[in-house]
């Protein structure tokens, strides 16, 4: 199943979906629907109702509004480790990031004070259960679903210093959504195509079984570290193509359209604004 977050009225609700349309809940968002211990019940019972809703997709707003931790993993398709010339990590190479980070995934991406910006096309794991000091299987089981993320990236920002926060956690500047897809529906380590484009042309055409950490990997990885609780996400890294890859980089300009996907999923399109 599919669950969202979209704008409604004056807020935004909780909904429920498939392939036939979607179901408004009483919960303001899908993250507070997925907190709550019998939300599964609710929303099977709620899609067994044939009457549905259309979304219009400028009304999807990020997924999960409110995680405590975003993980990222960087260098983690081989491709992409090969385009920066590094070698292949023995440990995922993590950053983090802040919830602030997240808009909707039809939402413009405003940037200022930057003329290097790229395109990170990501799978995005949601967690569904509180997990720490997990194995693969326990983590694995841990994992709510999966959306499509952009990490847009701030790269003059982000290469002042060895340390990449700073050219990671501008506000709202990474698209998450347009909804989750829940892990009993799809499995990423069996290969799932991932792509950016920018006005059209492809950029990045990856999969996701190139992947050297996967997502439970990286899920366990993490949670030897901190606890990691529903609504947490894990960014697990982007394929090649990037501009910072580029002998001549093509950085984004401003009034250029992303448009990221995953294959099973969904997809993003957000155009740039520069302040």
């Amino acid at each position: 199943m599919r669950l969202a977050t979209v704008r409604h009225g004056d807020g935004t609700r909780a909904a429920v979906g498939d392939d036939a349309g979607w179901v408004l809940l009483e919960e303001t968002d899908a993250q507070r629907l997925f907190s709550a211990p019998d939300w599964r019940e609710r929303a099977e019972e709620a899609l067994r109702d044939p009457a549905r809703s259309t979304v219009d997709e400028g009304a999807f707003a990020t997924p999960v509004p409110r995680p405590a931790k975003i993980f990222c993993c960087g260098l983690n398709y081989r491709d992409h480790i090969a385009e920066t010339g590094r070698p292949v990590p023995e440990f995922p190479t993590l950053f983090a990031k802040f919830a602030d980070t997240l808009t909707g995934p039809f939402d413009e991406i405003i940037v200022h004070d930057t003329d290097r910006v790229d395109w990170e096309a990501e799978l995005a794991v949601v967690i569904g259960a509180e997990v720490h000091r997990a194995d693969r299987e326990q983590a694995s089981a841990a994992i709510l679903g999966y959306a499509v993320a952009n990490d847009v990236s701030m790269r003059d920002w982000q290469q002042r210093t060895l340390q990449w926060l700073q050219g990671k956690a501008f506000d709202a500047t990474n698209p998450l959504g347009p909804w989750l897809v829940t892990a009993d529906e799809i499995e990423p380590k069996d290969g799932l195509r991932i792509t950016c484009a920018v006005n059209g042309v492809i950029m990045q055409d990856g999969d996701t079984a190139e992947l050297v950490f996967d997502a439970a990997d990286l899920v366990a990885y993490v949670s030897q570290i901190t606890v990691l609780r529903p609504g947490d996400i894990v960014l697990t890294g982007t394929p090649g193509g990037v501009a910072l890859g580029m002998d001549d980089p093509r950085w984004l300009r401003d009034g250029d359209v992303v448009t990221t996907a995953v294959d099973g999923i969904g997809e993003l399109r957000n155009t740039i604004r520069f302040e």
